[in-house]
């Protein structure tokens, strides 16, 4: 499902760029705010695996995959594992 611009820039207006949330290991809701720390699954970039790095920022795509920004490059979400 893609979002067109309006629906994205709707969306955008109740979400940050500095906090994500998860379901913890305990079922609940929890919000992380950035920077946070994750786990490279492998070599991507510049970065390599299970380099622990810093998200410095999150972002969307209009297909709602989560982007994180790392050292100014931007990832998708599926290439980490928060620790």
């Amino acid at each position: 499902m893609e979002m067109n611009d309006d629906e994205l820039a709707e969306l955008l207006k109740y979400i940050s760029p500095f906090e994500i949330y998860i379901v913890n290991g305990e079922n609940e809701l929890e919000c992380i705010k950035c920077p946070f720390k994750v786990s490279v699954k492998y070599n991507i970039g510049t970065l390599v695996k299970d380099e622990i790095v810093l998200v410095d920022k999150v972002k969307i795509t209009k297909d709602l995959i989560s982007v994180y920004v790392i050292r100014n490059q931007s990832y998708y979400c599926y290439h980490f594992v928060i620790v």
